[in-house]
């Protein structure tokens, strides 16, 4: 297949991983949220802060993009990208459950962000994972 045909698949591939991301955790706050009545509540700031559906879909868009320019750039630097990627992937994945654990507001909050962090990690880390150069 040439190269020209190959990377706008890779790209759009990509984007669709970041919007699915966004997507599912959207969905998961609109479950937990309106439907379940979870206050989503985080400190920081000096204060409380609620978090709305804006906040996390930004972050993670913010997340997803972070994930993809990563990756981009190891594909073009090195021949291991999707080891090297999935491990530093696993690692912010892991090091991203500290605020959750550690800011949210309540036990059924706390519940919630480490749920909405494993989502958007459950679809960005193989969703990104299988675009990588091989």
């Amino acid at each position: 297949m040439p190269a020209t045909t190959v990377r706008p698949a890779r790209r759009r591939d990509r984007l669709l991983t970041v919007l699915a991301a966004t997507a599912a955790t959207l969905v998961g706050w609109a479950v937990a949220v309106p439907l379940a009545g979870v206050e989503l509540t985080v400190r920081g700031g000096g204060g409380e802060q609620r978090v709305g559906p804006l906040a996390v879909a930004v972050s993670t868009l913010l997340a997803g993009l972070a994930g993809w320019a990563l990756l981009a750039l190891l594909d073009r630097f090195t021949g291991r990208a999707r080891t090297v990627w999935t491990a530093v992937a696993a690692v912010v994945l892991l090091l991203s459950l500290l605020g959750p654990l550690t800011g949210g507001v309540g036990r059924p909050a706390m519940v919630t962000l480490v749920a909405l962090h494993l989502l958007a990690g459950a679809v960005l880390v193989p969703g990104l994972r299988r675009t990588a150069v091989r």
